[in-house]
């Protein structure tokens, strides 16, 4: 079976266009395509720059890695999305993006940390010593 992004590459690209379909929109599927999971886990296109795919990389040795790599990539993009559509790769180092955190624990208001100390001596001694503390 034919990829579709193969099928979308011999309409060209003004056919492409004027179906409504960017060529930035088939960046991101074609990276992973075109360099694999392993690679594509380390980076991920960031934007398309007229011709230019911009890449952001990990860390600089896989930057490094990948400009000696860049020309085989760009044969790979050439064959997944069709000649021409991609014609340069910029790499950039950004750390991955943290994913987002839950919560650990609600603040119930009014609640006194000293609470959460079971022995009642100990709680009381660090309730004066947080009052003299704060005076």
């Amino acid at each position: 079976m034919e990829r579709a992004s193969r099928s979308l590459s011999k309409l060209g690209v003004k056919a492409m266009e004027i179906a409504g379909i960017r060529s930035y929109h088939l960046a991101p599927g074609a990276w992973v395509a075109a360099v694999g999971s392993r690679i594509a886990a380390k980076s991920r296109p960031a934007f398309l720059d007229g011709n230019k795919l911009v890449v952001e990389v990990v860390d600089a040795v896989w930057k490094a890695q990948l400009d000696s790599l860049s020309q085989s990539i760009l044969e790979r993009l050439d064959q997944v999305l069709g000649r021409g559509v991609i014609r340069s790769l910029e790499f950039r180092v950004a750390p991955p993006k943290r994913a987002p955190q839950r919560a650990s624990a609600a603040v119930s208001v009014g609640r006194d940390e000293a609470d959460g100390i079971e022995d009642p001596i100990l709680r009381h001694l660090y309730q004066i010593s947080r009052r003299r503390a704060s005076a």
